[in-house]
């Protein structure tokens, strides 16, 4: 078996440095949902987490295990908006200077969240200009810290305590999940879910959701190596649009997964819909594709449980009623 980067230990560590800090996200049930697919489906509303998404968990980890130098230099991080907010937030809370780089076009809602935490956001074109060239000069030049979103162990072992509470709470319910389906940009939070779930639930099966086009990790699962997406492409899902797998998350992937589902953005919209009627819960696009892969995989729910992350609830309200009111 490969050496992977994170193990359940970490994810258990990450959890007791976490505690007091966290917001509760217990599991949601809709049963008109349940009609619909003909199986068990319970909800991680991670879109209620501190700072609206699940990204809190691991930017905490990483730095509440900083030095006092390091914290001194301060840290510096690139994100369209989930990681920039989490990364925001706890540096606040320990006092740290922030610098977050950001695209121009994230939703202006996570850009004035992210600045409403004290830090310093650093705006750049996406298509043109690269986000790991403009963090090298705060690295370089500052000596600042980086926090990455995702290919970082401290990183992958906070977002792991998400799939801590999913068995915890599942073994207090009586239940087992068959499938667990998770929204996929860079793995962190998936490859984080299934080190968890997988310690204690080895016969669950883990299912990546990401965006047609954006769907790196189901081709780079099906090839058995890390595949890049195309350029050119565009989707709503602005919160896991990442170019390719981890080289740190994809190794746990590959190990833990059963695969990948790639969803249109129509079925992202129609899933934040049904999330809004039946869960009462707003869930911003990259945070729905879970519940948009499960619609895909209809007929396979038929008499099982399965658990669906929705990993986060940051979008424009402008942007969210009109995506689903045209859904």
């Amino acid at each position: 078996m490969t050496l992977l980067a994170v193990e359940n230990s970490d994810i258990v560590a990450a959890a007791k440095r976490l505690n007091g800090e966290l917001f509760s996200t217990r599991l949601i049930e809709s049963p008109a949902l349940n009609d619909k697919y003909g199986g068990r489906v319970l909800f991680k509303p991670e879109c209620l987490q501190r700072t609206g998404s699940f990204k809190f968990r691991g930017a905490y980890n990483r730095i509440s295990q900083m030095t006092a130098d390091e914290r001194k230099r301060g840290i510096v991080a690139f994100s369209s908006g989930n990681h920039a907010q989490g990364v925001a937030s706890s540096a606040q809370l320990f006092g740290i200077k922030a610098v977050i780089i950001m695209p121009f076009d994230a939703p202006q809602l996570k850009i004035a969240n992210t600045k409403s935490y004290g830090a310093e956001v650093v705006l750049y074109d996406r298509y043109k200009e690269s986000r790991e060239a403009i963090a090298s000069v705060y690295i370089n030049d500052r000596g600042m810290i980086l926090v990455p979103p995702y290919d970082d162990p401290a990183i992958i072992a906070g977002q792991g305590t998400i799939g801590l509470e999913l068995v915890d709470e599942a073994e207090e319910r009586g239940i087992e999940f068959d499938d667990v389906y998770v929204p996929s940009g860079g793995g962190g939070l998936i490859s984080g879910i299934s080190v968890a779930v997988k310690a204690r639930s080895p016969k669950t099966r883990i299912w990546g959701a990401e965006p047609e086009n954006f769907d790196d990790l189901r081709r780079s699962l099906i090839a058995g190596t890390q595949i890049a997406n195309e350029p050119g492409h565009h989707s709503i899902c602005d919160a896991i649009l990442t170019p390719q797998p981890g080289d740190l998350t994809f190794p746990i992937n590959r190990q833990n997964l059963a695969g990948g589902i790639a969803v249109s953005d129509k079925a992202v919209a129609a899933a934040m819909r049904d999330a809004a009627t039946f869960l009462k819960v707003v869930v911003e696009p990259g945070g729905c594709v879970a519940l948009a892969a499960i619609a895909n995989r209809q007929t396979d729910l038929a008499g099982k449980t399965v658990a669906v992350v929705l990993s986060g609830g940051n979008v424009d309200l402008a942007i969210y009623s009109g995506l689903i009111a045209a859904a």
